[in-house]
């Protein structure tokens, strides 16, 4: 492990919490899984938050907890439901772990959210970050979070370059993060802490002449508050190239269920030709997918293509082209697929650049 440079601090500074709370009883935000102790709720909401806003994330947990209000209700939906129940938060691995680890409880703790933090973190899609929100919001169990927010909040309060891309880095910032946790109310410490990050220790102009920490604060004194955290490791980006065929026979449509490890795994879209690079239609009749599937159509007509903006996904940038076809008849290949009469495709939970190109 690399030695990074320690500028954290020695002791805790008890003012630190105080100061922190204090502005969180005047500042925090008003949210409705604020008013539970109910870690069912509190999993809900800390699965929901991650990679989404809290503007958006917020409308999704009232409908889920609509739909689904315990975890016997979550466990006993099948996996379409929950799919559609998401559509368009993205990130769908969320919901299928949500939905796997609803019925993990159900069989392996009675259908009772379990209290201890090793049950609780052996969950599927449970991490370390949500496994210590839920004990420490649920039963005030000692465990501190680190998100994105707490991570800018600690790397400014103590102007640290360590780079919380790094297994080094996180390890390290965990050790600080549990070092200046308050004990007697981690719970109420850590919504605090991250609600601080979210409001006042924004990623981008901050509100420093605000901040109730300014004065303890490293890198303000410093001029370091633009460059803090450090982050070292840039992701790739991937272009892919998907090419849609929106197959029409009179009122009904082709779709499919996404299978395997690739994304949007269990949601539904139309015939999907994926290529090396952008192609144009008549490049895309000639392709062996394309022949495969219109292999035992005598005619059919080609009626409009639309090209999306590029659908930005966090290390892939998808260039999607959608093309409308007309045929008189399903080919063999074709009745494989999923007939779908064109008004129940809201039943069908679809990726979010389907609902975006349905939406136009």
């Amino acid at each position: 492990m690399k030695k990074y440079r320690q500028t954290g601090p020695s002791t805790v500074d008890s003012e630190y919490s105080a100061l922190l709370l204090s502005w969180y009883a005047l500042q925090g935000r008003d949210l409705p899984w604020r008013c539970t102790r109910d870690p069912y709720r509190i999993w809900i909401s800390e699965v929901i938050l991650q990679q989404t806003r809290v503007a958006q994330g917020t409308a999704y947990y009232l409908r889920f907890m609509e739909r689904f209000p315990d975890v016997a209700a979550l466990a006993g939906a099948s996996e379409d439901e929950v799919l559609k129940c998401w559509q368009g938060l993205g990130y769908y691995s969320r919901a299928r772990n949500l939905h796997a680890a609803a019925r993990r409880i159900v069989s392996c703790f009675d259908g009772v959210f379990p209290v201890e933090y090793a049950d609780v973190r052996s969950l599927p899609g449970i991490g370390d970050y949500t496994a210590s929100a839920i004990c420490s919001i649920a039963y005030d169990a000692p465990y501190a979070v680190l998100d994105g927010n707490v991570f800018r909040v600690l790397s400014r309060l103590f102007d640290l370059d360590w780079p919380i891309d790094t297994t080094a880095g996180r390890r390290a910032f965990l050790q600080l993060a549990e070092a200046m946790l308050d004990q007697t109310r981690p719970g109420l410490y850590n919504q605090a802490v991250m609600d601080f990050g979210a409001i006042c220790c924004l990623p981008v102009q901050p509100h420093c002449t605000d901040c109730p920490l300014q004065a303890r604060c490293l890198s303000f004194a410093a001029g370091h508050v633009s460059v803090r955290p450090v982050k070292r490791i840039r992701a790739k980006v991937e272009p892919r190239y998907f090419n849609y065929l929106i197959i029409e026979c009179g009122s009904e449509l082709l779709l499919h269920r996404r299978e395997g490890k690739d994304i949007w795994r269990g949601l539904y879209e139309f015939p999907l030709i994926e290529t090396s690079q952008p192609m144009e239609y008549l490049e895309l009749v000639r392709t062996e997918p394309f022949h495969a599937l219109f292999e035992d159509v005598e005619e059919w007509q080609f009626l409009e293509s639309t090209l999306m903006p590029i659908h930005q996904l966090s290390h892939q940038a998808i260039h999607a082209v959608f093309y409308r076809i007309k045929v008189d008849q399903w080919s063999e290949a074709m009745r494989r697929l999923c007939v779908v009469d064109r008004s129940r495709l809201d039943d069908y939970a679809v990726p979010r650049l389907i609902e975006r190109y349905l939406s136009r």
